[in-house]
């Protein structure tokens, strides 16, 4: 009687980097800083991770690409800074090329994402949690930045498509 001869299937799965859980990265884009946050793993929270001082397109672009590598982000909300009314001024056409150009150098999944009050609001939580005063003089565009990518999380809760109205 000779055993049949199966070759040994291993699930490799969990130890292969493309299927590990993937974070978000919101960027909050300014002329003069970006602040960056970002999801767990399991996209579940959003902490601020930090302002970036604009320097120019490549080295921005560079600083981004690295902390995308290291951080293993699968996708980037850009903050769109839309009016109150909804209408797209300056800086919300700005953000859109911006976006369009980490999305053709990165080749990473990038939405736009309504950003409105995100910096009024950012300010508000700093004060209500009485952090310093050093914080409160500092730039808030990483925790604006957190404040949108929180509410993104929470809207596409166990969904996996971009929310309607969402740009891509």
């Amino acid at each position: 009687m000779t055993a049949s001869l199966r070759p040994i299937v291993r699930d490799t799965s969990a130890a292969a980097p493309e299927s590990r859980p993937r974070r978000i990265l919101a960027i909050d884009y300014g002329r003069k800083r970006i602040g960056l946050a970002l999801s767990d793993e399991l996209q579940l929270t959003a902490q601020p991770l930090m302002v970036l001082k604009r320097v120019n397109r490549r080295d921005d672009l560079r600083r981004l690409r690295d902390v995308c590598r290291t951080q293993g982000v699968a996708r980037i909300l850009v903050g769109h800074p839309l009016h109150i009314t909804g209408e797209a001024g300056e800086m919300a056409q700005e953000a859109a090329r911006f976006a369009a150009r980490l999305r053709k150098e990165l080749g990473i999944e990038v939405h736009l994402v309504d950003e409105r009050l995100t910096s009024w609001e950012a300010a508000q939580m700093i004060a209500e949690t009485g952090s310093s005063s050093r914080r409160m003089e500092s730039s808030l565009d990483d925790v604006a930045a957190a404040i949108f990518l929180r509410e993104y999380l929470e809207r596409n809760r166990g969904r996996l498509q971009p929310v309607a109205g969402e740009k891509e």
